[in-house]
Formats: structure tokens, C-alpha cells, sequence
């Protein structure tokens, strides 16, 4: 029997990032397929969040993220360029955004034609290993995808006159995430019990093992 996960996911999250390596393994030890689901990251749902979030909340998240990575043997570095244009003096978030609708719009062709979550697992790696400056200049993201089994620009020609379809699928993904009991990323939702954050992937395995779910044979 395959159990299956929804992984709601954002490219701008680098908890996303940091759960992505364990989920992969998780699909190779176990019978187990995970529904990629992105979402756009809450600076573009909610684009007040970072005029009204503590002055702390910053430094702190650049500390743990650089922490987690490090425990866990991660490399991390935050993506360049940001994959969310924003004015980092008055947090003001444009409404023209160059790289994350794009980003999401492949997340989600690439669920919908191949391994999406292999398709993820590469393009983060891209955007926050620290490998690479300038992800989106040249054929970084073609090489990345590639990697994951897609060729960058037949997902490109899916979604290049199709804006607004595919940002319907991704408000879908985000209401179905709120449905779960969540509203960020990552957040695994299973039978709609939604275990929110890179640390608590451990923690949804253990529910699916509760209901049954063992090792790959």
C-alpha cells in the first residue's frame, strides 16, 4: 500500500529547503509518494507580514537557519538574487515580481508532469547551497532542472501564457494548506493534519508508521 503526503512548500523558505533532503529520503525508505503542493512564499501572501513582524524576527531567523543547517550538515546561504524583490528599508513588497511567480508556476508544472519533489529538492539546492550567485542568470536553472528529469523550457512553454491559471493552483494549494490547520511553510499535511516546520518531519513519519506504513520492500 502507498501512503501519501501533501508537502506545501515555498522557494523563498528556507525551513522549505532545510526538510526537503529528509523528505526525499523519506520517498526511498518508505512506500511512501509526497503530493508536491508550492505556494507562494508569505511575503507575496501577505504582503504587511514584514512591516508588522517583530524587530527581532529577522536576526533571529538568519541565526536558526544558519544553526539547522549546520546541526544537520546543510549547506545555506540566502538566495542571490532573493527570489521576493523587496525594499529591505521600508519592507515594502512590489507588486512586479521577476523570479517567485516564475518559480512557483515551474514548481507546480513540474508536480503536474514528472517528480516534483525532485524537481524541488534540485532548484533549492540551486538557490540556497550558496554554490551559485546569480541562480538565474545563465543555464543554472536549465542544469538544475535537468538533474531533476525536466527540460527547463518545455516547463517554461507550460506556464509562460497561462499567469493566471496556474496562480489559481497555487491559491488552491494555499487554501488546501489553511484547510490542513497551517498557513506556513514547510508544513506536510496527512488525513489533513498538518505538521508544520522542517523539525517536524520526524513527527509525521511517526503518525504514517501509527497508521501502517513501513519500509519500501
Amino acid at each position: 500500500m502507498t501512503y501519501s503526503v501533501d508537502l506545501f512548500w515555498s522557494f523563498r523558505s528556507p525551513y522549505s529547503y532545510l526538510a526537503t533532503g529528509r523528505i526525499v529520503e523519506l520517498t526511498k525508505e518508505y512506500d511512501l509518494r509526497v503530493n508536491v503542493r508550492p505556494v507562494y512564499p508569505i511575503a507575496v501572501r501577505t504582503p504587511e507580514f514584514f512591516k508588522d513582524v517583530h524587530p527581532l524576527w529577522i536576526d533571529y531567523l538568519l541565526t536558526d537557519i544558519q544553526r539547522v543547517g549546520d546541526m544537520n550538515g546543510i549547506p545555506i546561504s540566502w538566495p542571490r538574487p532573493d527570489p521576493v524583490k523587496m525594499n529591505r528599508e521600508t519592507k515594502e513588497i512590489p507588486r512586479e515580481q521577476p523570479y517567485i511567480h516564475r518559480l512557483t508556476h515551474l514548481g507546480v508544472a513540474a508536480a503536474e508532469t514528472g517528480n516534483g519533489l525532485a524537481f524541488l529538492d534540485e532548484i533549492s539546492q540551486l538557490l540556497w547551497n550558496g554554490n551559485v550567485r546569480g541562480w538565474h542568470e545563465g543555464d543554472h536553472l536549465a542544469k538544475a532542472a535537468a538533474k531533476a528529469g525536466f527540460d527547463l523550457a518545455h516547463l517554461d512553454s507550460l506556464i509562460a501564457d497561462d499567469f493566471d491559471g496556474y496562480a489559481a493552483k497555487v491559491e488552491e494549494n494555499q487554501a488546501a494548506l489553511e484547510k490542513s490547520g497551517h498557513w506556513g511553510v514547510p508544513t506536510l499535511a496527512y488525513k489533513n493534519e498538518a505538521f508544520f516546520g522542517q523539525d517536524r518531519v520526524e513527527a509525521c513519519l511517526w503518525r504514517m508508521k501509527q497508521d501502517g506504513l513501513t519500509t519500501a520492500k
